[in-house]
């Protein structure tokens, strides 16, 4: 468990200002906010949302970990560290004036753009299987950006390779850069299978001083230009070159 939850002091009151009991969330918020505050943690009062990214990362790692192999008990406790997180970078928020927002103001946004996202369930859309959920995706997320112009607009570039080549991909497939459904002479069957085959490809390229992590990002950048130029109205048809097996 985070120290800090353990260490704070309860807040002074157990009533909102509405006077309705405190729910657990509502106190770890006052917690947070006194921890921040003067007089309270002087680390805590040091932070910025910079200094908080590394920390951010970590977390988001140990709750992936509790998902893929921890108990209930650990599911809980990294949970309730990422949602710390959240949590921190709110308060700064709201003591910040350039920025002048709190989590209240973060929930607001999230429930808008739930709301926004999903018409078939708030709305009159119809919508009865999660494909064709998937499929409608893209147009709710272009209503609600409408300036973006490209579909690789709003993937992050400093996802790990392997999560932005497989991002990537997806938005070639949906131009039709690449289809969906083309097989590759490789001996996949299930994740078991890809692993070792992934770790294999790694390892000969540690062997030959490669770096296999900067070698996959150039060719999804490679892949990314290609699609920037598929986009555009005067260019005609576009093969996507880049995947391929070495001959």
């Amino acid at each position: 468990m985070n120290p800090l939850f353990s260490s704070a002091p309860a807040p002074d009151s157990d009533l909102s200002p509405a006077g309705a009991p405190q729910t657990s969330l509502d106190t770890l918020i006052a917690t947070v906010a006194q921890l921040r505050a003067p007089g309270g943690c002087p680390w805590d009062a040091d932070q910025t949302h910079a200094s908080l990214v590394r920390h951010l990362v970590e977390e988001t790692h140990e709750l992936i970990e509790a998902i893929e192999e921890g108990s209930r008990d650990d599911l809980l406790e990294e949970l309730g560290d990422v949602l710390y997180q959240v949590l921190f970078h709110a308060d700064l928020a709201a003591h910040t004036p350039a920025e002048n927002f709190d989590i209240q103001d973060v929930a607001a946004r999230l429930t808008e753009k739930m709301v926004g996202r999903h018409p078939h369930v708030f709305g009159d859309v119809t919508l009865d299987t999660a494909a064709e959920v998937s499929a409608a995706w893209d147009g709710f997320k272009a209503e609600e950006k409408p300036g973006r112009t490209s579909v690789l607009d709003g993937i992050p570039a400093g996802m790990p390779a392997l999560a932005l080549a497989d991002k990537v991909l997806g938005r070639a497939e949906k131009l039709g850069l690449i289809e969906a459904d083309a097989g590759f002479p490789l001996p996949i069957e299930s994740e078991a299978d890809l692993g070792p085959l992934l770790l294999a490809i790694v390892a000969s390229a540690r062997a030959q001083g490669l770096d296999a992590e900067r070698a996959l990002r150039a060719a999804v950048r490679d892949l990314q230009s290609e699609i920037r130029a598929a986009e555009a109205p005067d260019d005609d048809a576009f093969d996507a070159g880049v995947i391929a097996l070495p001959s």
